[in-house]
C-alpha cells in the first residue's frame, strides 16, 4: 500500500472521530462536515511519509482547522460568546442512530455544548482535544503557539467552567422521559406547583426566539420564572413527538407536517436542570428535513 492509499484508508477509518472532534469544537453540524472535508484536503496535499501515527496527526489537523474557524467567527461576530444554541443531534426515541454514535460518544449533551460556546477558542481546543479525546498537551501546545504547561492551564480553566455550568444528565433514559412527560402534563394543565416540582431551583431555559442562531437567544433562570414561561408549552403537548436530542430525552414539535421547535431537556437528579429550545424555521428545516 503506497502513501496515498494508506492516508485514504486511515482517513476513512477516522472520519467519524474527526467529525466528533469538529462537532464539539464548532457546535455546528454543517461546519463540522466542512472542517472534516478541509482536513482531508490538507492531509491529501501533505506528505505523510514521516508521520508515525496518522490517526493522531489527523486529529491535530482537524483541531487546527476548527481553531481557525472559531477565531474567524469571533473576528466577524459582534455577539458575545455563548449567545447561541448549538446544533442538536436528533435521533428516534428507540435509540441513537449508528451514524450518530461516534458524534455523541461520552454523553455530549446540548447543555455541555452551550457551555463550550462560552469558552475562548484556545480554551475550547485544549479542553476538547485533551479531556474528550486524550490528546497529550505536548501535541496541543504547538497548535496554540504555547507551551504544554500553558495548554494544560487553558484546559484546567475550561474544565472548571464546564463542571460549574454544565449539568450532567441522569443516566436512565426512561427516568428522563418520565420527568419530561410530567413537565408537559403540568404545562398542559397549567399546574404551576407541579411544574415547579419537576424543575431544578436553578433551572435555565434558553430559546433562540425563532430567529437565526447566535443573534437573539432569550434566557430565563429559576424554577418560578421558567414555570411561568412553561405554561405556554402546554398548547404544544398534542404536537410533541418524543425524540432523543443529543442522546437525552427531548421532543420535536410538529404540526401539520411543519416542524415548530426542537426542545432538549437536561434531567439531573430527577429534575429538569436545563431546557434548550430551537424554533428558527431555517434551522429546523436543516436539522429535521423531510418532516
Amino acid at each position: 500500500m503506497n502513501e496515498r492509499e494508506l492516508m485514504t484508508a486511515c482517513f476513512e477509518e477516522e472520519r467519524g472521530r474527526l467529525r466528533a472532534v469538529a462537532y464539539r469544537m464548532l457546535g455546528s453540524l454543517s461546519e463540522a462536515d466542512d472542517a472534516v472535508q478541509e482536513t482531508w484536503l490538507r492531509a491529501s496535499r501533505a506528505g505523510t511519509g514521516e508521520v508515525a501515527n496518522l490517526a493522531a496527526w489527523l486529529t491535530t489537523v482537524v483541531g487546527r482547522v476548527c481553531l481557525n474557524v472559531l477565531r474567524s467567527r469571533r473576528r466577524r461576530d459582534d455577539e458575545p460568546l455563548g449567545a447561541g444554541i448549538p446544533d442538536p443531534v436528533i435521533s428516534p426515541e428507540s435509540g441513537v442512530d449508528p451514524e450518530h454514535e461516534a458524534l455523541l460518544a461520552d454523553s455530549v449533551g446540548l447543555a455541555l455544548l452551550v457551555v463550550l460556546e462560552t469558552l475562548s477558542p484556545a480554551e475550547r481546543l485544549a479542553f476538547v482535544l485533551h479531556d474528550m479525546f486524550a490528546v497529550p498537551f505536548e501535541e496541543i501546545a504547538p497548535l496554540l503557539d504555547r507551551s504544554p504547561a500553558a495548554a494544560r492551564q487553558l484546559a484546567s480553566r475550561a474544565r472548571r467552567r464546564v463542571r460549574g455550568q454544565a449539568p450532567v444528565p441522569d443516566p436512565d433514559p426512561a427516568r428522563q422521559r418520565d420527568v419530561v412527560n410530567a413537565f408537559f402534563a403540568a404545562a398542559r394543565d397549567g399546574d404551576f406547583d407541579a411544574l415547579v416540582s419537576v424543575l431544578d431551583p436553578e433551572v435555565v431555559l434558553r430559546s433562540d426566539g425563532g430567529v437565526a442562531r447566535a443573534r437573539h437567544t432569550v434566557v430565563f433562570q429559576g424554577a418560578g420564572t421558567v414555570a411561568e414561561q412553561a405554561v405556554t408549552f402546554g398548547r404544544l403537548s398534542p404536537f410533541a413527538r418524543p425524540a432523543l436530542v443529543n442522546g437525552t430525552a427531548g421532543v420535536v414539535v410538529v404540526a401539520k407536517d411543519r416542524p415548530l421547535s426542537i426542545m432538549a431537556f437536561t434531567v439531573t437528579d430527577g429534575r429538569i436542570a436545563a431546557i434548550d429550545v430551537i424554533a428558527d424555521p431555517e434551522r429546523l428545516a436543516r436539522l429535521i428535513p423531510g418532516v
